[in-house]
């Protein structure tokens, strides 16, 4: 998860989200928000990783893949991440607004997936991004 927080610093204009996506243990794809830096509203830094992953492995399924994001993902996010047959996913922060991995939706139980889903992993250092992130744009 640490990667994933590292990642998520490198946010600069976009709320802090890092992902990294382990294949096998080794880590093979990161990313991080770039929604407002591109003009792109599907750049969440979660299909960001799952399409450098897929580029790497030259397949659209990522098993044998575990993902490490900081916050939990959207509905969109969510869905990509389910299709994509990641086996399991490790975040930090509880998305109390749009989470779609247990919190708000749970998708994987829609979707009757066996993705094992564990939050709150360093989920203090991950809410202090996202808390100095508002503070700074609310001023």
């Amino acid at each position: 998860m640490l990667d994933a927080i590292n990642e998520a610093k490198k946010c600069n204009i976009d709320v802090p989200i890092g992902c990294i996506i382990k294949h096998n243990g080794d880590i093979i794809a990161s990313a991080h928000n770039l929604r407002e830096k591109n003009n792109d509203i599907t750049a969440h830094a979660e299909l960001l990783a799952i399409q450098k992953a897929q580029q790497i492995l030259k397949s659209s399924r990522l098993t044998d893949s575990e993902m490490y994001v900081t916050l939990e993902p959207c509905p969109m996010c969510a869905w990509a991440i389910i299709q994509s047959g990641i086996k399991a996913l490790y975040f930090g922060s509880y998305n109390t607004q749009y989470g779609a991995m247990g919190s708000v939706l749970n998708l994987p139980e829609l979707a009757n997936s066996k993705i094992k889903v564990y939050g709150g992993i360093e989920e203090e250092k991950c809410n202090i991004l996202l808390e100095e992130f508002w503070s700074k744009v609310r001023k």
